[in-house]
């Protein structure tokens, strides 16, 4: 008896993209911070940029969230709530970790705010926290604070600039447990940081970004691969990709 054909195999449509940029170009004074620097991120996507001091990453970040206008290119937000968290951290020392947050509802004129505050603090595991003064708190929870505050407005979009740049290990795993759970919620998450083996570990895709230009983008093993440094310390491997690119 003829058995029946084996269905075909499943194929996963491409993620929703909630942000597209094209040919951004950025400068300082004679400086160039950005050139023709283009991307796309999807739903549910962990994507990481990273580069050398000074390769604007910031730069590229804050044009995303529309805080720095760019002399060139286009910008397409497919989605409307969009989180920002900036590296510096701008949070009330004196009042608490709610009370600040209440504070940067209203001040951003959120609806139901008692629920978006309550929220926020269940995403970033800072119920029990919630009356501790923020000048009390350890450097990982005023980060984590710091997070809830971008959460405040449900982002379908989160952009984070070096948000584990002063945590230690154990901070870093705790805030990057919120962060992955975000994500496999659907929140489209792009961060920069300088912490490689965090690119390596948590991003779906690295966009490596050296004096302004976008030099790769790609997932972390192909990024190894194109220096044929599979195996390596991926750190190593980076490093050899800038100066295969002449950084």
């Amino acid at each position: 008896m003829q058995q029946p054909a084996a269905p075909p195999p499943a194929v996963s449509s491409p993620a929703v993209t909630v942000l597209e940029a094209r040919a951004l170009e950025k400068r300082f004074g004679t400086r160039r911070a950005l050139a023709d620097v283009g991307l796309t991120i999807g739903r549910g996507e962990l994507v990481a940029v990273i580069g050398p001091n000074g390769a604007g990453k910031t730069t590229l970040l804050s044009i995303l969230a529309g805080i720095v206008d760019a002399d060139g290119g286009i910008v397409e937000r497919h989605v409307e709530r969009i989180g920002w968290v900036p590296q510096r951290l701008g949070l009330y020392a004196r009042l608490t970790v709610r009370e600040n947050l209440e504070t940067f509802a209203r001040l951003e004129r959120l609806h139901e705010v008692a629920r978006r505050v309550d929220a926020a603090l269940s995403a970033c595991d800072l119920v029990e926290r919630a009356h501790d003064r923020v000048d009390e708190l350890s450097g990982g929870l005023r980060q984590r604070t710091n997070l809830a505050v971008g959460l405040l407005g449900d982002p379908e979009l989160l952009l984070l600039d070096e948000p584990t740049t002063a945590l230690d290990p154990r901070q870093r795993e705790n805030f990057w447990s919120i962060l992955t759970r975000l994500a496999a919620a659907g929140t489209a998450i792009l961060y920069t940081t300088h912490l490689v083996q965090e690119a390596e570990r948590y991003a779906d895709r690295v966009l490596v970004l050296a004096d302004g230009e976008l030099v790769f983008a790609g997932s972390p093993d192909a990024l190894a691969a194109a220096v044929g440094a599979q195996g390596l310390d991926f750190e190593e491997a980076f490093v050899r990709f800038l100066r295969t690119k002449g950084h």
